[in-house]
């Protein structure tokens, strides 16, 4: 007997799709961060529109219920981040060291005034903090003071190990309860929203929410909306921002930020439109051709290293010019700048990555046991 293997074809759809959740997020990042300075807050909201819940989505799109494919996914997952956070923290060292050495502590209080009130450094110690590197690695997110962008979109990462490992136990263990836990998921976020003393801190707002999005993903997967369900999925969402804005009152618009850490009802509304048009795209919208969106799709995870990096450089950019230029021109150039840092960066984090994984093999090798 003869055997063939078959490769199944990659769904562009899906690359294509994450590299403009991941250019969005870039904007966001830029419109947020730096963009506090000087962008107007309407279009730091609007910004909002399509972000990380997509990413949730898609990974329920593309998820399965084979665990063991899925703990090495995310065994691979956790050892490239604490490569890239390992790379991260003697880079914020070395930066630091040599701005000691070369300049001052003076010098450095006011490099990194740059970013804000919020990130003015007293004192700078010589000996490295290993801590921070070892809470890092268990996704204790403390600021990375030469880069805090980095860590301050890091939340995602943490969420997405908890409900990816909640989802494929579900999937596998629960196939036909899946619309269940669907249900379980939105009560208690309503149950929360509700009545907010009951809204528990730490991961579990996050969780209930994102692995309903994620679980309603696998649940499309390999199928198509129907025609006829899209205006009436649209309609809905139309409604429940005409409800959130009568019943909070328009004020609520400048409060979406807010809603989203953890995700309470006006942020939850607000991203509907972004979700429902992933799903309503799906196995609809055909991406034959690789291009420059699908290429980010494929490296989203390097790219999200990246963003943060770059978003938190193009602060010097940002600070001189702010007063110089129309606002609206000035986040064109940062936001195009910033998607050219994050090319660059990535692609290097790439390469880091590729040696960090050399090493360990090295180590490997060296001292297993014959």
């Amino acid at each position: 007997m003869k055997h063939y293997n078959i490769r199944m074809k990659r769904d562009l759809y899906i690359d294509f799709a994450k590299g403009l959740a991941t250019l969005s997020i870039i904007f966001i990042h830029t419109a947020f961060w730096s963009g506090q300075f000087y962008i107007p807050a309407e279009v730091r909201v609007f910004s909002l529109v399509f972000d990380v819940a997509l990413f949730y989505a898609l990974s329920g799109i593309t998820s399965g219920s084979n665990i063991e494919k899925t703990l090495y996914r995310l065994l691979k997952l956790q050892i490239t981040y604490m490569i890239f956070v390992t790379f991260l923290f003697f880079l914020d060292y070395f930066f630091k060291i040599f701005g000691l050495n070369f300049f001052s502590l003076e010098w450095l209080q006011e490099f990194y005034s740059t970013f804000g009130s919020k990130y003015t450094i007293n004192d700078i110690s010589t000996a490295p903090e290993w801590e921070n590197l070892g809470n890092w690695y268990l996704h204790q997110y403390t600021n990375a003071d030469t880069f805090p962008v980095v860590m301050g979109s890091f939340w995602y990462l943490k969420v997405y190990f908890i409900l990816t490992v909640f989802g494929v136990l579900i999937l596998r263990f629960f196939p036909k309860h899946i619309n269940w836990f669907i249900g379980l998921c939105v009560v208690l976020t309503l149950l929360f929203n509700i009545f907010p003393e009951m809204y528990p801190s730490g991961q579990v707002g996050y969780v209930a929410f994102y692995l309903a999005v994620f679980l309603t993903g696998n649940r499309i997967k390999g199928k198509k909306i129907p025609g006829k369900m899209i205006p009436v999925l649209y309609t809905c969402v139309a409604v429940a921002l005409i409800w959130m804005f009568w019943y909070y009152g328009s004020e609520i618009f400048y409060k979406i930020n807010r809603n989203k850490f953890p995700p309470k009802i006006p942020y939850i509304i607000w991203t509907m439109f972004s979700l429902v048009t992933l799903f309503a795209l799906y196995n609809r919208l055909k991406i034959s051709k690789e291009s420059f969106v699908t290429y980010i799709g494929k490296n989203a995870i390097f790219f999200y290293f990246a963003q943060g990096i770059s978003s938190s450089l193009v602060y010097f950019l940002v600070v001189p010019l702010k007063e110089k230029m129309p606002w609206l021109i000035l986040m064109i150039i940062i936001y195009i700048i910033n998607i050219i840092l994050a090319f660059g960066i990535s692609a290097v984090l790439k390469k880091v990555d590729l040696l960090g994984w050399n090493i360990l093999e090295i180590i490997r090798k060296k001292t297993a046991i014959e």
